[in-house]
Parts: C-alpha cells; structure tokens; sequence
C-alpha cells in the first residue's frame, strides 16, 4: 500500500478549517502540544480511495512571517518534509484578508489546493466568484466547500491526492492587456518569462534583486528547495532565514524590502479580486456605512460602553426571570433530599453534608446559569457578527498610549467571558514582553466566574440599581488594568516597541445560529463541569471546615478550622472592609474558582437555596447582625473583582510562560491591586456616608 499522505489545513483565524478538519477526521482526533511551544496541535487520521492521509490543523495565522508563536510553528511544520500537501482554507466571503495567506503559501514551492469555505454565505451576499478565472490567476486548483455543510469535501480530497506529486501544474494565464510596449521590453530584460512561471510578479526593482540572488544561493546551498522564496525572505531581512542562509550581495540587500513587498502582493490581490469577485461593492458600502459610527474616533468608544452596557441589562432582567424557575427547582429538591433523609433516620451528620454542603454549594452556583448563558449568549453574537475586531480598532490609540497594540486588547475582551481562553490568545502578540504585560493585565478582567458574586451581593444590598452595580465592576476592571498597563508603560518605556496595528476588519454578518450555539454549549458546559468538579470539592471541604475543629465535629461554628483560619487573616482585610472570618473564608475558596465565593457563603450561613427569596432574606439578616452593609458589599465585589486569578487561570499562566516566578508574581501582584484598589474604594465611601 502507498504511504501516508500527510495533508497540513492553513487558513486565518475564523475561517471554518477546524470545522473542515474536524469534518473529514472525526472521531479520529488527538489533541497535543508542539514540541516545546503551548501552541495547539491537532491530528487526525483519513482514509479515502484506499490511501491512508493523516491531516494536521495548523495554528490559525494571517501570514508566514514568524512573529508570533502560531505563525513561528505553522511555517516550520510547511517547510519541513513531513507535509506533502498544504490545503489552505479560505473565507471566501472575505476572500481580500485571506488570499494574502495564500499567496505565500503557493510561493513555497509545495502543491497547494485552495478551499473556497464559506461560499453559502457568499451567495446570501449577493455576491459570486469566478471559479474558473480564480484558479488561472494563482495556478493552483480551487475547489468551493462547505464545512459546516459537509459538501464537497471528496473534490477536495479528490483534488489533493491528484496534485500531491504534480506542484503548481495550471497554466497561469495574466491579462495584462492595458501593459504599454515599454512595459513589455523591460520584462524582457529578465531570465525568466515571469507572468508565465510565477502567480505573485514584483516590480522590476525587486525581480532584479531576486534574480542576484538566486544564483549566490544556488551556489552555496544546493540542498534548498525554493530558491525564489528564501531570496524573497532576504530581501525582507527575515531574521531566521537571514542567519541560516546568510549571502554577500550589498546590491541587492542594503536594506529591507518587506513593506514594498507586502504592498505589491496587496495590489495582485486586488487585481484578483476585481476579476473574479462580482457585487462586492453594494455590501461594502454598508459595511464601510455602519464602521463610519461604530469606529468613529470619538463615538466608537462611548458606543462600546454603551453596547456592554444592553449586555448586562439583558443578563439581569431576561436572567433573573429564568433564575426564578430554578430556584424554585432547587427549592423543592433541597426539601424534597432533606425529608427524605430525616424519613429514612439518616445521620444528621449525613444530611448536613449533603444538603448544607453539597446542594447548597452546588445548587446554589447552578441558580446563576440563566445569567451565565444570557451574557455568554450575548458575546457569541457580537463575536460572530464582526464586532469584536471594531473593539480592538477602536481600543488600538488608547492601548498605544500604554506601550501595547490594540490587539492587546483582544484577549482582554475575551477575558468578560473566561480569562483563561483570554490568557491563551495572548500568544498572537508578537513581542514577548507585550504578551506578559498582557498577561499581567487580562486577569483584572471581570470574567463569568465573578458574575454570582455580583448578582447575589448587588442584589443583596443595592436592589434598587442591582444591574449598574454589577455593570460598574466591569467598568471599574478595565479602568484598572488601563492604569496598570499605563504605569508598567512608564517603568518600561525603554524595552516597549511602536505597536501599529495591522488588521482588516471583517464585513458584518448576521450572526449563524449554529456557531453561537457550539460557542454557548461550550461555555455552559464548561460552567456544569466546573459545577461538578470544582465547585463540588470545594464545597464539601468547607463543610469540612466549618463543622470540625480541634476538637472534632463541633455545632459551634466559632470553633471549627474555618473560624481558626479566618481570624488569623482578618486583620490582613480588615481596613478594607472585609474584616469578617466568614468573608475571609469564602475569599480563599474562592482561589479555587470565584464562584465558590458564593457557594462557600451558601455552607457558611447554613443555607440551601441561597438565590431564593428565603435564602436572600436569610444571609442579608446573618450578614446584618455581623456589621456587614452596602459599603462592606462594594468593597467585597471590588476585591473579588481584582484579586488573585482563579486556579486554573495560574496554571494557564504557568504553562504559557513557562515560569513558576512569573505566575507567583502574578498573584501576588493581583492581591496587591485588589487591596489597594479596594482600601481607597472603602475610605473613599467612608468619607462620603
């Protein structure tokens, strides 16, 4: 039997080559790292026609320059032997952004096979694409899918087995009919007839240099596959390969050509898309209507505030009329598992475990799903329709004050939901100390995992504005992390680099249904999970803690583990505000998750549905008696906001940098913030009262 064809899958961040991949392997998939980076690897393996193919899903990337990590592993594993076809998936109802990707995998000399993905959103655009000129244009098969479809995934299985061995075979075909006879007598001074050989042409400027410098490399490194690319790669002074294959040639090196080089390609690429591409124009003009607003230099932000805003007021109202159905649930459970029990003369100990540990824990962080899913439900939408690369525009000046792109501001938008995707996406910055700083930064981010404590405790002690309480932890988090960004900025002005900007915003779409329910699901999921594991140990260690002591199992709280350990650190907390054991207890199990904060409330006061209208009435009167009001709850909120990262956020931390120092000077750095912070926002109130 022939060998295995290994097939790499390439394409931009968002394109559908995950969903393509993941349509071909299956079941037949293992998830790794790359050996020595944190970047993802994913394998699977194909049988088709009797041929085995083992297929790899690249890193997402917009280009092979090797900046950052996914775009260092993606163009490493292309160049090595072990790929024997490149597929690069396209969007091809944004086909601008990604055929530049394109045109630097086809001039890598490897058999490349273009995958039109997406080509049902382009036809509900309007718009069409040439499949017979697009091909001629590049030289290389094009073949239009649909992942999320499943169609025409053996064409273009079909299409990478033929050209597996053939290269660029199509015979490329320019109209270069407007070219003036000046034009043609210059081409004729070069060796090669390049509109006929090569897709990608430059001016004569840069083809005269390639043309030096392909011979000096032929000369001194005959084991090199493609020639024209590493002379390209000079000529743009790539770091690696101008260490690895270094030539003397001052005529053709003298300095870098890489920005002529990246404009020219952007010109082929409008060419390409003015031929093949028919109605574009009517749907960028709405597009470029609705960005004149949404990314305006003075609006785009206030608009962004205002958008986050809507969120949480949908996340409180539409929210809290779901949480009431579950509450009722829990309710009835709860008393339904205690009856039981005491019916069955269960020891007490037993039903309290079970019922003020485990379901009061538990089932207590369970009522919040409503809020959870309507704010994740929220972000997946403003995500898949386009949005979210305005943010970052619209943030790229401000973050530019601060030493760091408006990239950075990415992963910190992707903190609202989880900081430890958002800690990950830290890697598509190019420069390590902006991924660190970016990292240091991101936590502050109010995530998910923090919205019970606001909705119990806004809820609890500021009914009346229960949603702008919550809102202001937002809004009070990235205020933080700006400041801290701007103040690390003044200590580190001599490492920080000009961070420009560099990306093209997707057109605006109407959201897919089925994407925001995967991205939901995911995040729901991984909610129940949390639930089940986490939530779950914790809440029987508190049990644990808050009924045994030195002396055993004890009914009086005051002299339990927990107790012991709470006042040991009250007076650490104490001039915030938060001098109360029981809050200091909840605090620490909150470093497990942050949504223990409440569920270790619900075990501390004895009290099984904690979100119910009993439970709140309840906990508001124990938190009364201890001297606990508004001002406390505030500060509470605000330190929950800012201090140290949950723990699987430090894991994250420790894998992507590699460092135990730098993940202790994280938290260490977040509990400093969190007791600043909070000392001036309790004083400030204390004046003000």
């Amino acid at each position: 039997m022939a060998h295995e064809v290994s097939i790499g899958f390439v394409g931009n961040p968002n394109c559908g080559k995950t969903t393509l991949f993941n349509a071909y392997t299956g079941a037949n998939l293992k998830v790794a790292n790359w050996p020595g980076v944190t970047v993802e690897k994913k394998e699977g393996s194909f049988r088709f026609h009797d041929q085995e193919y083992r297929l790899v899903d690249l890193p997402g990337t917009y280009s092979l320059t090797s900046y950052t990590m996914e775009e260092q592993v993606t163009r490493q594993y292309i160049l090595s032997d072990e790929v024997d076809v490149i597929i690069d998936v396209a969007d091809a109802s944004s086909l601008e952004r990604n055929l530049y990707l394109t045109l630097q995998l086809i001039e890598l000399g490897k058999p490349v096979i273009l995958a039109l993905n997406m080509m049902d959103i382009v036809e509900k655009r309007g718009m069409e694409i040439d499949l017979h000129r697009l091909p001629e244009m590049l030289g290389i098969p094009v073949i239009p899918v649909s992942a999320r479809r499943k169609t025409g995934l053996d064409i273009l299985m079909h299409a990478a087995a033929h050209h597996r061995n053939q290269g660029h075979d199509l015979p490329l075909i320019h109209h270069h009919g407007n070219d003036g006879p000046e034009e043609h007598t210059e081409q004729t001074r070069h060796q090669h007839q390049h509109h006929k050989e090569f897709a990608m042409v430059y001016s004569d400027e840069i083809e005269d240099k390639i043309d030096l410098l392909i011979p000096l490399l032929r000369k001194n490194y005959p084991e090199l596959q493609n020639y024209r690319w590493h002379a390209l790669k000079l000529l743009e002074h790539d770091p690696e390969i101008s260490s690895r294959y270094p030539v003397e040639c001052p005529e053709a090196l003298s300095k870098s050509y890489e920005k002529e080089i990246i404009n020219q390609k952007y010109d082929f690429i409008d060419e390409i898309v003015q031929e093949v591409l028919v109605n574009k124009e009517k749907k960028a003009a709405i597009t470029d209507k609705a960005d004149s607003i949404l990314t305006h230099k003075w609006f785009g932000l206030p608009i962004f505030l205002l958008i986050m805003a809507l969120v949480f007021f949908f996340t409180f109202t539409v929210g809290d009329w779901l949480k009431g159905y579950f509450e009722m649930g829990l309710e009835l459970f709860s008393g339904g598992v205690r009856t039981g029990l005491e019916t069955l003369s269960v020891s007490p100990l037993v039903i309290s475990l079970l019922v003020d540990g485990i379901i009061a824990g538990v089932g207590g962080i369970l009522t919040f799903l409503p809020n959870i899913l309507i704010l994740f439900l929220a972000l997946a939408f403003l995500e898949d329709s386009g949005y979210m690369a305005r943010v970052a525009y619209v943030m790229d000046s401000i973050m530019g004050k601060l030493g760091l792109s408006g990239r950075s501001f990415i992963p910190m938008v992707l903190g609202f939901g989880c900081t430890v995707p958002a800690i990950m996406a830290s890697r598509a910055l190019e420069n390590k100390r902006d991924r660190y700083k970016t990292m240091l930064i991101t936590p502050f981010m109010s995530c998910s995992a923090r919205l019970p404590i606001y909705v119990l405790f806004s809820q609890l002690f500021f009914p009346q504005c229960a949603m702008l309480a919550a809102y202001s932890m937002y809004l009070l988090g990235l205020l933080v992390a700006i400041l801290c960004a701007f103040l690390i900025h003044l200590f580190d002005k001599k490492h920080t680099k000009e961070n420009a900007l560099l990306i093209e915003l997707p057109e605006y779409k109407a959201p897919s249904a089925r994407t925001i329910f995967i991205y939901v699901w995911e995040k729901v999921k991984d909610y129940l999970t949390k639930a089940g594991t986490t939530i779950f140990i914790a809440s029987i260690l508190m049990w644990f803690l808050l009924n045994f002591g030195p002396n055993g199992y004890s009914e009086d709280m005051s002299q339990t583990f927990g107790s012991m350990i709470g006042r040991w650190i009250v007076p650490f907390f104490a001039p915030i505000g938060l001098g109360f054991w029981q809050i200091v207890v909840a605090l620490i199990a909150g470093i497990s998750a942050k949504e223990v904060v409440v569920s270790s409330c619900a075990v501390l006061f004895g009290i099984s549905n904690i979100n119910s209208a009993a439970g709140m009435s309840a906990i508001l009167g124990s938190l009364g008696a201890m001297g606990f009001g508004p001002l406390n709850a505030y500060a509470l909120m605000t330190f929950s906001l800012l201090y140290v990262p949950c723990a699987a956020t430090l894991a994250t931390i420790k894998k992507e940098t590699n460092s135990w120092g730098w993940t202790g000077f994280v938290a260490l750095f977040q509990i400093a913030v969190a007791w600043g912070v909070t000392f001036l926002v309790y004083h400030i109130g204390l004046l003000l009262i």
